[in-house]
């Protein structure tokens, strides 16, 4: 029976072997859509090929990664047509989130601590810090709807996402001075759901995604671009 000790190390083992992939990935060294062969990593990582599987199942979690049944995995890839979908679908359940909220008189504190360490990230030009919590913000608006099944939806397209955004952010050599004005555009939802008014905060949502999606794709690859 295995020790608390070696579960431990397991974990560890699993969660580094996660974190260099996502470094490959991060690097460009795995393409979006390049197929990940696990005997190819395991001999490169020196690992056992199990060791890999469990890493990219980690990674299939965190979004970085897609696994259909019978397939092997690929990073993950969106097309000029998917990110604008998903702006769309995200306008809807977003919105949708926002509107829930105000109507509850919710505790915002989360929401606005998470905006005021994005700005502090901004300023110090820290990427990574601030497309962690730009995700967190997101996720955060959505849980604050209390509808859980909205939540679920939320998670399912916002993970995956925000790991594209990230690497084709990295990918453009973006800076975070491109964030100035949606930073604005996310403490104007918090101010409208302070106030209770659910109905505007679900139209500003809306017509503020639109805006997002009819840029983002272009943007990123020209090295201007922001997440939303």
């Amino acid at each position: 029976m295995p020790t608390t000790s070696s579960l431990t190390s397991e974990g560890l083992v699993k969660h580094n072997l996660a974190e260099r992939l996502r470094q490959e990935i991060m690097s460009g060294s795995l393409q979006p859509g390049m197929r990940i062969v696990e005997g190819k990593w395991a001999s490169k990582f020196g690992v056992a090929q199990g060791s890999i599987r469990e890493a990219i199942n980690i990674l299939a979690q965190a979004g970085f990664v897609t696994k259909a049944s019978g397939r092997s995995a690929r990073v993950i890839h969106l097309s000029e047509d998917d990110v604008a979908h998903i702006y769309q679908l995200r306008g809807a359940i977003e919105g949708l989130a926002a509107r829930l909220a105000a109507a509850t008189q919710p505790d915002l504190k989360v929401l606005q601590a998470t905006l005021d360490v994005m700005r502090e990230m901004a300023s110090a030009g820290n990427l990574d810090g601030l497309l962690d919590c730009d995700s967190l913000y997101h996720l955060e608006l959505c849980e604050l709807s209390r509808n859980p099944f909205l939540m679920e939806h939320a998670r399912r397209i916002l993970l995956p996402f925000f790991a594209f955004v990230r690497m084709r952010v990295v990918a453009s050599g973006q800076e975070t001075s491109a964030w100035g004005k949606d930073l604005e555009a996310h403490q104007r939802i918090i101010d409208l759901l302070q106030e209770g008014e659910g109905e505007v905060a679900e139209q500003y949502v809306k017509r503020a995604m639109e805006r997002f999606a009819k840029t983002a794709y272009d943007n990123w690859e020209k090295r201007t671009s922001h997440a939303g």
